[in-house]
């Protein structure tokens, strides 16, 4: 493929000895199987029938926040242990000290991991540190900063073992775009390959869980803006899922083989004018585009099961032109793992 960013980071001459992170894949496996739409089962039986249930977030924030904005995202209902946050376009260090208030009721920051605007951050319960057996966190660069100083594109990541479940999370901002796509493509493999890779011991157990975030910036191909547009104000965007760039990456087992998410049932989450829910009408009028996403990837079946309750995103925030999106993941070890 080449240099794809004319930066020189990405010339696919991987020449590792280690064994990569197994996020993502540089050719297509015989049997690749892309990835891999999972239903929502809408009840979550917290503390029942799950080891641990995390609510997971990503936002773009396009350089700005509100204290109500943080509140909506947080939601009022806290049955979860963890509360997983990946922005991006994150103003400074502010949101930081939001969270930890919107939170502080129950909830205490536990990890994060940051670079520039690129912000991950997890809260567990007031007893937290007790379930807490490793956590690290690594970050990423793939060079450029977009056309606003500070804007970070890459990946920050955090690992953790807690309750014995070990999970790792990757909030990214990859090139925009949608002729970048092969540019994306490669900036997946060079984070999979380098998070965490300062740390890596050939003897160390994988993860159970591989949770990956963020402003992906994958479009939608081969459709003018007007007729996406009209799909979708007809409740047809399920038709929209051919185009999607991500998913057809992924059929062709370039990226995120293995992966789950759940079904797109919501509304493209890019671009909308800010402080509405109606989509670009600048001079550019882009194409919609669910450029906002949670992938997870359980590792071994066998070990640990997963339930998807929630996958949505939040049309009713908006400070940014992109709408947060949220899912509610509970993962369940199988007995004698």
């Amino acid at each position: 493929m080449g240099n794809q960013d004319g930066k020189g980071f990405c010339r696919e001459r991987w020449r590792w000895k280690r064994k990569p992170m197994g996020f993502v894949h540089h050719q297509a496996s015989p049997t690749h199987t892309g990835i891999r739409t999972v239903g929502v089962d809408d009840v979550c039986k917290f503390s029942v029938d799950s080891d641990l249930c995390i609510s997971i977030v990503t936002w773009n924030m396009n350089g700005q926040v509100s204290f109500e904005d943080l509140v909506e995202v947080v939601g009022n209902n806290r049955e979860f242990d963890l509360f997983v946050v990946g922005l991006q376009e994150a103003p400074g260090k502010q949101v930081a000290k939001l969270l930890k208030t919107v939170l502080a009721r129950t909830h205490v920051l536990i990890g994060k991991a940051t670079m520039q605007s690129l912000q991950l951050y997890m809260f567990g319960p007031k007893d937290a540190e007790s379930f807490i057996k490793e956590l690290k966190v690594d970050k990423q660069s793939i060079g450029g900063c977009g056309w606003v100083i500070g804007r970070k594109k890459g990946a920050v990541a955090i690992r953790i073992n807690y309750k014995g479940i070990r999970m790792v999370f990757i909030s990214c901002h990859l090139s925009a775009h949608a002729r970048n796509v092969e540019e994306r493509n490669c900036q997946c493999r060079h984070i999979s390959h380098s998070l965490f890779s300062k740390y890596w011991n050939p003897y160390a157990r994988p993860s159970h869980v591989t949770v990956w975030l963020g402003d992906l910036n994958y479009r939608l191909q081969g459709i003018d803006t007007h007729p996406a547009r009209n799909l979708i104000q007809k409740d047809l965007h399920e038709k929209l899922l051919s185009k999607d760039q991500l998913l057809r990456e992924a059929g062709r087992g370039q990226i995120f083989n293995g992966y789950c998410e759940g079904t797109l049932t919501f509304k493209p989450t890019y671009k909308y004018n800010i402080g509405s829910s109606n989509y670009d009408t600048s001079y550019k009028v882009r194409v919609p585009s669910w450029t906002d996403r949670i992938l997870f990837k359980i590792e071994d079946a066998d070990k640990i099961e997963a339930t998807l309750n929630c996958y949505e995103s939040m049309d009713e925030i908006y400070g940014s032109d992109h709408k947060p999106v949220k899912a509610h993941l509970c993962l369940r070890l199988r007995p004698d793992h």
